[in-house]
């Protein structure tokens, strides 16, 4: 298999060079179950697990037996607070926990990489030369989107249209694009050595800078 060119764009929206993949990362392939146990976990790792109920033993009152053990022909309590009476304590109700779990780093890698090559075989890979701007204006930002033909569109109430989204990975993250970035609804921005498979199949059109591929493309090879 040959290996894939990619075009390479300016902040103008122009092509002015291009780049071959590496072979052993972009080879167009797409694994789905290893892309199905990525997100899985991520989405577990999310999870708050604050949901939380007290126990027989953590509900207030109850301190004094209600009556007598025997002689009252009524069943035996030993607490107004037991689980069968009203305002008593839940029995195997949730408590708060750690939903998160962990997965093999190769499989980790795998669907990363299976991921990245979903969005070429979409199309919806771009690769820029840089991403630099002068000052911190959020204007200047979504221009250079608009120049790469990435207009969110957002649907009216029963049409079919929907708001198309964008991950931006660059190798580093200055002070300047922060605050021009920071106010695009669209826009996810990411370092790519710690862009992960949930947040790139997340995201409609996924941008990177040649730099940013570089690093990618390194921390996929370890």
């Amino acid at each position: 298999m040959e290996a894939i060119t990619l075009p390479i764009y300016n902040t103008e929206g122009k092509e002015i060079d291009s780049l071959k993949l590496d072979q052993g990362i972009f080879d167009g392939r797409v694994n789905a179950d290893a892309i199905y146990q990525a997100v899985l976990a991520y989405r577990a790792g999310q999870r708050k697990g604050l949901a939380s109920t007290k126990t027989m033993g953590e509900v207030s009152g109850g301190g004094r037996k209600p009556w007598k053990q025997k002689g009252t022909g009524r069943a035996r309590v030993g607490s107004i607070r037991s689980p069968l009476w009203r305002h008593g304590g839940v029995i195997f109700g949730p408590h708060p926990r750690d939903f998160s779990y962990s997965i093999p780093i190769k499989i980790k890698k795998l669907a990363l990489k299976s991921s990245l090559n979903a969005k070429i075989n979409e199309n919806n890979f771009i690769v820029l030369d840089s991403f630099k701007i002068e000052k911190p204006k959020t204007k200047e930002a979504v221009q250079i989107f608009s120049n790469l033909k990435i207009n969110p569109l957002k649907g009216k109430k029963g049409s079919k249209a929907k708001t198309v989204t964008a991950l931006l990975l660059l190798d580093k993250v200055d002070k300047n694009l922060k605050l021009a970035l920071r106010n695009i609804e669209f826009l996810t921005v990411d370092r790519a050595q710690d862009a992960h498979t949930y947040e790139v199949l997340a995201a409609n059109k996924l941008i990177i800078t040649k730099e940013g591929l570089h690093e990618l493309t390194n921390r996929l090879k370890k």
